[in-house]
């Protein structure tokens, strides 16, 4: 692995926001209560208390769905990181969104502790936002979808050919979108918020 002091600053943001989504990914799964609360056990992260996947499969699947991301978003490919909740019919009920933008050009070095510090404060709402969201249903399921600015080719790379375009039914109508947190700053501005479906599609 690339040594810390020799990485760009976008090296540096990319290693810090993906360590960040994993820990506020299971943070969401936690949240929603799809698994036993024993499923998960307390841990600290940037000094707030936080959840760790116990079981393995859980676990590998976030960290390296997550980590599989690391080279995009270097490159500025990323443009938003959802966790989404389906109903039995496989229908999007909920969406927390992350949606991020990085300065490429940013040629400065990068404090890991400000930006440590400025993430800490999504994980403290994040925490708190559970009267934001809707109770999801007994049998729902979830995934971790990635949308990108431009699609990486297959074949360019071994980490372009782990991800395969999303057959997840969308929404006819714009969705509700509830803001939960956001920080804009140099080098990165990255927004967290929740959609829901609009009241007349979610009747249907």
């Amino acid at each position: 692995m690339e040594r810390r002091e020799n990485q760009t600053p976008q090296g540096q943001i990319a290693r810090v926001l993906v360590e960040f989504l994993e820990v506020a990914i299971t943070s969401v799964v936690f949240l929603k209560g799809v698994y036993p609360s024993g499923a998960f056990e307390r841990r600290r992260y940037m000094n707030v208390v936080v959840q760790r996947a116990c079981h393995p499969q859980l676990r590998y699947y976030i960290h390296a769905t997550v980590a599989g991301l690391l080279p995009f978003i270097q490159k500025g490919l990323v443009e938003r990181v959802a966790v989404i909740f389906f109903n039995a019919d496989d229908i999007p009920l909920e969406k927390f969104v992350f949606k991020l933008a990085m300065n490429l050009s940013y040629g400065s070095s990068v404090e890991e502790v400000d930006l440590q510090f400025s993430l800490r404060s999504f994980m403290s709402k994040l925490s708190i936002s559970e009267s934001l969201t809707k109770k999801l249903p007994h049998d729902c399921r979830w995934e971790i979808t990635a949308y990108f600015r431009s699609i990486p080719e297959a074949g360019t790379s071994k980490e372009a050919d782990l991800w395969i375009s999303t057959d997840t039914k969308q929404w006819q109508q714009p969705p509700l979108i509830t803001p939960i947190k956001s920080m804009s700053s140099e080098p990165l501005c990255l927004q967290l918020y929740l959609e829901h479906p609009c009241l007349s599609e979610s009747l249907l």
